[in-house]
C-alpha cells in the first residue's frame, strides 16, 4: 500500500483543476462572461442594480421604510430584465453547470475515500461501517 503526501496530494487536486478548467463548462462560462462584461446595456443595469442596494442599505439603516420599499421593486424589476437577456440566461446556466461539476468532484473524492477507509479497514460497504466498527460491535448488544 503506497502512502502519499499532502504535497503529492496538492499536486494531483492542480491537475484536476486544470482539467475542470478545460471542460466545455467552463469554456462557455468564459465565452458568456466576456459577452456580458462588452455590452454596455447590461453593464449600466448592473450599475444601476449596485447603486440602488446601496441606496436600499441606506434607507434601511436609517428606517426609510417606504424609500426602501420604493428602492427594492426597482431593483427587482431591473433585476428580472436582466435576468430575461438571453446571454444573462446563459451566463447563469453555465455558472450552475460548473458548480455542479465541482459538486460532483468533490462528492465522488469524499465518497471514495469512505469506501477506501471501509474496505482498507475490512469493513462492510452496504452497512457503511469499518472493520473497527463491526469488530467492536460485536456480540455485545448494547447500541
Amino acid at each position: 500500500m503506497a502512502l502519499y503526501t499532502k504535497k503529492e496530494i496538492v499536486e494531483r487536486a492542480k491537475e484536476l483543476a486544470k482539467m475542470i478548467a478545460e471542460t466545455d463548462e467552463v469554456d462557455f462560462f468564459k465565452r458568456a462572461e466576456a459577452q456580458i462584461n462588452e455590452n454596455q446595456k447590461i453593464k449600466e443595469m448592473i450599475a444601476s442594480i449596485k447603486s440602488l442596494q446601496k441606496q436600499a442599505v441606506n434607507f434601511q439603516h436609517y428606517g426609510k421604510h417606504e424609500a426602501l420599499k420604493k428602492v427594492e421593486e426597482k431593483i427587482d424589476k431591473l433585476q428580472e430584465e436582466l435576468d430575461a437577456i438571453p446571454i444573462v440566461e446563459e451566463f447563469k446556466q453555465s455558472q450552475t453547470e460548473v458548480n455542479d461539476l465541482l459538486q460532483l468532484v468533490a462528492h465522488t473524492i469524499s465518497n471514495r475515500v469512505t469506501d477506501e477507509i471501509i474496505v482498507s479497514t475490512g469493513g462492510d460497504l452496504l452497512r457503511g461501517e469499518t472493520g473497527s466498527k463491526i469488530n467492536n460491535d460485536s456480540g455485545c448488544g448494547c447500541h
